[in-house]
């Protein structure tokens, strides 16, 4: 990541610490690991929630994600111009995950979502609600992708209604992380 998106980063959280909830931005290992995480096959979208500087983004196209099929959720408006800028093919919007059934158009299909949201520190209403509004858009047997700091191997309440399929230690991130996969069943 160049200085430029560090410093970006490093403003966003002296100014909301509990939204950016890291205190470092992500490894391109754990960017990775996220993307391979997420089904390349599929016509539905590939929803990003929190993508802060874009590691992940980069990811996920590096990965295979055709960029149409790719919708950033941003709420920092500093991070969205940023996330513009770095990727100007991409369709990024500035909006909360809290209200993502409403950014997205009524019929869209979404085969995917990848959260680097902070749901432990998040109040947990909100994580909740975010949740729901997961369960909402994802098409029956689409994927969720999160990740936590916390390396337990299960997830707390918030994701209830999604089955977790699988999880990954990513050692290689400051501080190391556990991906989460979870599919939306009916």
């Amino acid at each position: 990541m160049g200085s430029s998106a560090t410093s970006i980063f490093l403003r966003e959280w002296i100014r909301h610490p509990a939204e950016v909830g890291a205190v470092w931005p992500s490894s391109d290992r754990l960017a990775r690991r996220m993307a391979d995480c997420v089904p390349r096959s599929g016509d539905g979208l590939v929803i990003e929630l929190g993508a802060g500087t874009g590691c992940v983004t980069k990811a996920l196209l590096e990965g295979g994600i055709r960029a149409d099929r790719l919708v950033v959720v941003e709420r920092s408006s500093q991070f969205v111009r940023h996330l513009r800028r770095r990727f100007p093919a991409l369709n990024v919007l500035h909006g909360d995950a809290l209200r993502l059934a409403h950014l997205l158009p009524a019929a869209a299909k979404v085969d995917a979502i990848v959260s680097s949201l902070p749901l432990r520190s998040l109040p947990q209403a909100d994580a909740r609600q975010i949740v729901s509004q997961w369960q909402k858009v994802l098409r029956r047997g689409g994927h969720a992708v999160q990740f936590s700091y916390d390396l337990r191997d299960r997830l707390r309440h918030e994701c209830s209604g999604l089955e977790q399929r699988a999880s990954h230690v990513v050692w290689a991130n400051v501080p190391p992380a556990r991906v989460f996969v979870l599919e939306a069943c009916p």
